[in-house]
């Protein structure tokens, strides 16, 4: 450490010769309010918190770069986009990356059972692209209408503010079957991930590619660690979580700070942009995922992770994500969570860290061809002017012949993707599907999964009003016979004492789910000969207690 000491000083630049005594009349005498540099201190103190996040309040952010590989399998990838972060092998792109648990607050544990936020900020020459998603590759809902509802029955009761009562969260799901999937996931192991570094991620939602000529394909996301996937049990992160709280931050950091750098391969799945009757499902659906089967992972490059946040406040707290901040050659699909995310993610950045928060460091675009240089003005907290020394300072609208910043060059094409021809309505998707993919991902888990599934579906349920766990039991006797007939016997509730209950008036049967409501509990297992799903991949208990 070197010797020479800077000054202490106010934010105005004076020297602070006593930060240790308010001034005051006398030694013990009342203190006087011109004490500018107290008062100063002191404000400035009051205000060191900004509001936390919703949803994904406890995170953790580190640096490091992404690695282009130039091709998916044999083709060049510039024949489905143009996006020129990947265009070439080789080619390295800056990122940041936040980790983080949903529905706890800032200070709540990371060994709890939720779902994982995995979000990449990636500091591209055409501006930032964000790709925010999880590390369970479904989501709760579909419709980005039900995310408050969602939200609420996950976070504290708001009469006695206990923390995810079982009968708020279970009411909702058991009146929502396409939350059947993701409680699959999130029940299971895969919901306590044994470490930062070893769980997967995904968008989660459906993008498209789109090449130099518009044409697009649908695109879904996978990031799989290189360092294998571990999971822990309820018992296990209940050990942890009395130890330690944030158990996950600790341990990257303490990774990287040694040099063990975890790694991530960056893998796509792709699908023609235009309806598909022959799947029997939606695509465009964040409840679902694609079969591997089917539809193939490409690897398209990597990232690596080396460097943690220096200042946990300015790099973690006001990093800001939004899945509309795209480059060119991505665009949007029409998962209707996907658009009301969109809205959701930049609107509350904006709330909590103010209107310009893009001019905060860790936001802004770096390294890019063309300086940011917009005429967006003022607001609280403006750092500078964008495009500040531009050619007409005086210009801050467009169009002008005086000066002012000009149009970017259109590309080729000025249309892309399908046609519309339809009316405005509000009906949820004609293929719901609930129940499919939630029973073929039981039948897929490992034993312990399983287990450990079942397990956690009864403890929770135990809780709960009768009329909640029959409802449940029925949803997951719709998705596997097994599955529901295991959480049933724990509670106590068999395929017969359910049998009688009506679909929800929400939901609309497909002809095969009706034949399986008519012969619940009786219908045997479903084929799974062949099927490759999101997640089959092998998961390694890290065992934290002893079992017998």
């Amino acid at each position: 450490m070197s010797d020479e000491r800077r000054t202490l000083t106010t934010r105005q630049g004076h020297p602070v010769a006593d930060n240790q005594n308010t001034r005051s009349i006398g030694a013990r005498g009342p203190a006087t309010m011109e004490n500018y540099h107290f008062l100063e201190k002191m404000s400035h103190f009051d205000r060191e918190r900004i509001p936390e996040r919703v949803v994904h309040a406890r995170g953790t952010t580190t640096h490091g770069f992404f690695e282009a590989t130039g091709k998916v399998g044999d083709d060049p990838i510039a024949k489905f986009t143009r996006a020129k972060l990947f265009q070439e092998d080789g080619k390295r792109t800056e990122v940041a990356v936040r980790f983080s648990t949903v529905a706890g607050g800032r200070d709540s544990s990371e060994a709890i059972r939720d779902p994982r936020g995995f979000a990449v900020k990636f500091y591209t020459e055409d501006g930032n692209w964000d790709l925010v998603g999880n590390n369970l590759g479904v989501f709760f809902i579909r419709d980005a209408i039900k995310f408050p509802d969602f939200i609420h029955s996950q976070k504290p009761d708001p009469v006695t503010f206990e923390r995810q009562v079982p009968n708020r969260v279970f009411d909702f799901a058991s009146q929502s079957p396409e939350s059947m999937h993701m409680f699959t996931l999130v029940l299971s192991p895969r919901g306590v991930p044994a470490s930062y570094r070893t769980m997967q991620g995904f968008g989660v939602n459906t993008y498209k590619w789109v090449n130099e000529a518009g044409e697009t394909m649908l695109v879904k996301y996978h990031w799989l660690p290189k360092q294998g996937v571990k999971s822990w049990t309820e018992e296990d992160a209940a050990k942890v979580q009395g130890e330690v709280l944030g158990v996950h931050t600790k341990e990257l950091r303490d990774a990287i700070d040694a040099g063990d750098h975890p790694e991530w391969d960056l893998h796509v799945q792709l699908m023609s942009d235009e309806d598909h009757p022959e799947l029997d499902f939606d695509p465009l659906d964040d409840t679902k995922v694609w079969p591997e089967n089917e539809f193939p992972l490409h690897h398209i490059g990597r990232m690596v992770l080396d460097r943690n946040a220096t200042n946990f406040f300015a790099e973690n707290e006001q990093i800001a994500f939004g899945t509309g901040v795209l480059v060119d050659g991505l665009d949007f699909s029409d998962d209707k969570m996907l658009v009301g995310r969109t809205f959701s993610y930049s609107d509350t950045q904006r709330h909590r860290v103010g209107p310009n928060y893009l001019q905060l460091p860790v936001n802004q675009p770096k390294g890019v061809a063309n300086p940011v240089a917009t005429n967006q003005r003022d607001g609280q907290m403006t750092y500078y002017v964008d495009d500040e020394g531009g050619a007409n300072p005086h210009v801050n609208y467009e169009p002008s012949i005086t000066g002012g910043p000009a149009e970017a060059p259109r590309p080729a094409h000025d249309e892309q993707g399908p046609t519309y021809n339809d009316r405005l309505t509000r009906r949820r998707i004609p293929l719901t599907a609930d129940y499919r993919q939630a029973g073929e991902r039981y039948l897929l888990q490992e034993d312990w999964e399983r287990d450990e599934l079942v397990k956690n579906w009864v403890d929770n349920l135990s809780q709960c009003d009768r009329p909640i766990q029959e409802r449940c039991v029925w949803h997951l006797l719709m998705c596997e016979d097994d599955y529901g007939q295991r959480v049933g016997e724990g509670l106590g509730i068999s395929a017969d004492d359910v049998r009688g209950l009506e679909p929800l008036a929400t939901q609309t049967l497909s002809e095969a789910e009706v034949q399986r409501a008519a012969n619940l509990g009786n219908n045997g297992p479903r084929d799974v000969n062949g099927l490759v799903m999101t997640h089959c991949v092998p998961n390694e208990h890290q065992a934290q207690v002893e079992y017998a």
